[in-house]
Formats: structure tokens, C-alpha cells, sequence
């Protein structure tokens, strides 16, 4: 039988992946979302991103994980998590790149050309993924990203719709969250290798599991 402190760096090393942050990122939403609603009367979501306001610099870090309403945080969990996830089979640096460029790009292009107003929520982060699979399509050209794409096409393709000038909806951030997971996408394509050559083989410290190298 295994011991209660036996499967603790067991647990540890579950949620330190980039699919265990992801579900760590939505229990977390969840749980600031609860205590908002039913203990601070919405005053969290003041800490949201304000375009032009110094106030509201700190709302690009805070927007992501504030939300209006449970019914704004269900929409954007499944694909926050689906798009995410098909992010983050490519391994913890390279979701940890995506979700932070997004974030920082996105959001501050956001803060400087938005429409005036609040803006809460994870979609941001949501069209960065949808940008960054797509992107990773078009500049790497392999079976992987290209499979990758065409489930996102498949099954979230009318998100595209999200970026079209609309009342009470941060189309801003949409549009510059999906431009910014394709720049990402493009800053960190794998170079593709010439007929003949080997392969490039990573170092170990270049790996998110160095201890798991052959």
C-alpha cells in the first residue's frame, strides 16, 4: 500500500504539466469567480483591464482570470481547456511561451487600442491557443500541427466570428489574443530540417523532462 507522503511528488509532478496548470488555471477561475459572486459583490472584476487607464494597466495580468458572470466563465472554460490542451501536448515551455505572449502582447495591445470600458475573462487566452494552433499550421507544415489545426477548425472554427466589431463583447481582446498566438506561434516554430539532414537532437536542459532522455 502506498503511503500518504509516497504520493505526494507523485501529485506534485501531476499538476506541474502543462495540462495539470491548465486545470489548476480553471478550478482557480472557478473558485475566484464563487467567492466574487457570493462574498465581494462583483468587486473583483474592478481589477480588470481598462484600455488608457494607468489604473487599469494591471487588468492584463487580472482580466484573464476575472469573469462577469458564471455563464461568461462555462463559455470560455471548454475551449480554454480543448485549446489549451492541444497547445500543450507540445510540452511546458512551449505552452508556458504561448500563454505568456498572449497575455502580455495581446492584452497590452489590448490596453492601448481597445474600446473604452471593462475587459474581463479568459477569452483572451482562449483565441492566443486558436491563433497559436492555427499559426503553428501554417509556418511549421508538419502532420502534427496540421492535425492540430484541423481539429481546432473542426470543432471551434466559429470563433472567428469573435473578432467582429460587436456590442458588449471584447472583440479587442479577441482579435489581439488570436494575432498574438500566431506571432508566438511564429517566434517559436520548429525550423523545419533539409532532406539528408539528421534531425536536430535537444539537450537534455533543453527538454521539459530532461530525466526522461534516452
Amino acid at each position: 500500500m502506498t503511503s500518504p507522503t509516497e504520493s505526494r511528488p507523485s501529485l506534485a509532478r501531476l499538476v506541474w504539466t502543462p495540462v495539470g496548470l491548465l486545470v489548476s488555471w480553471i478550478l482557480l477561475m472557478w473558485v475566484i469567480e464563487f467567492v466574487d459572486t457570493v462574498a465581494l459583490d462583483d468587486r473583483l472584476q474592478r481589477h480588470g483591464l481598462r484600455p488608457r487607464d494607468v489604473e487599469g494597466l494591471d487588468g492584463i495580468i487580472w482580466a484573464p482570470f476575472l469573469h462577469t458572470d458564471f455563464g461568461h466563465l462555462a463559455s470560455n472554460t471548454v475551449p480554454f481547456l480543448a485549446l489549451g490542451g492541444l497547445v500543450a501536448v507540445r510540452g511546458m515551455r512551449y505552452w508556458a511561451w504561448i500563454t505568456a505572449i498572449t497575455i502580455v502582447i495581446g492584452g497590452g495591445a489590448t490596453w492601448l487600442l481597445g474600446g473604452s470600458g471593462l475587459h474581463v475573462g479568459a477569452s483572451g487566452v482562449v483565441f492566443g491557443y486558436f491563433g497559436a494552433i492555427l499559426g503553428a499550421a501554417v509556418f511549421e507544415r508538419r502532420v502534427r500541427t496540421l492535425g492540430a489545426a484541423l481539429i481546432a477548425l473542426g470543432f471551434y472554427s466559429s470563433l472567428i466570428a469573435g473578432v467582429i466589431p460587436q456590442p458588449q463583447i471584447s472583440w479587442e481582446g479577441h482579435l489581439f489574443g488570436l494575432l498574438a498566438g500566431v506571432l508566438a506561434s511564429k517566434w517559436l516554430a520548429e525550423p523545419r530540417v533539409p532532406k539528408g539532414e539528421e534531425p536536430y537532437t535537444p539537450e537534455p536542459w533543453e527538454l521539459d523532462e530532461p530525466w526522461n532522455i534516452a
